[in-house]
């Protein structure tokens, strides 16, 4: 019942979220780059596309062999994955402080586990990706498609 209704907050057509979850992120946003909220919690900032404007979008980070990942739970038509292509991967991560990352998009084949490991660290992320965080890694293969993954680097 739940996850109906946070799957509803955002537009199952278009991937964005209504009213409700706009102000819901901008709040996030706000409080993930003071440093507060969980720990894997951050705010992305990455220059709009077609606005040129800073964007602000609170994420979860997951770590995976040393690494961390960004994920998109709602796929691929969403404005922050199309906005950080469209930079080149380059934006910014706060959490107290800023830092400057290059985000580098993961192939399909490797994202399987990083999914598993967001999974359990974004339980907001849950109704969005159809998979049981517990699920064997197949099950993660079979939707790793869906859901770009971006692994976290340093900008030189």
């Amino acid at each position: 019942m739940l996850g109906k209704l946070k799957r509803r907050l955002y537009g199952s057509d278009r991937h964005r979220p209504g009213a409700f979850m706009r102000a819901f992120n901008r709040a996030d946003a706000a409080l993930f780059s003071r440093g507060l909220g969980p720990r894997q919690a951050v705010t992305l900032e990455v220059t709009g596309r077609r606005s040129g404007r800073t964007i602000e979008v609170p994420l979860a980070v997951a770590e995976v062999g040393g690494d961390r990942y960004l994920v998109s739970m709602l796929g691929d038509d969403v404005g922050w994955v199309r906005n950080v292509r469209a930079a080149g991967g380059r934006a910014v991560l706060r959490r107290r402080r800023r830092e400057e990352v290059l985000l580098e998009e993961v192939p399909v084949a490797e994202r399987a586990p990083i999914i598993k490991a967001y999974l359990k660290v974004a339980p907001g992320a849950r109704p969005h990706i159809p998979v049981r965080p517990d699920a064997p890694l197949q099950e993660f293969e079979a939707v790793a498609d869906r859901h770009p993954v971006f692994r976290v680097g340093r900008r030189r």
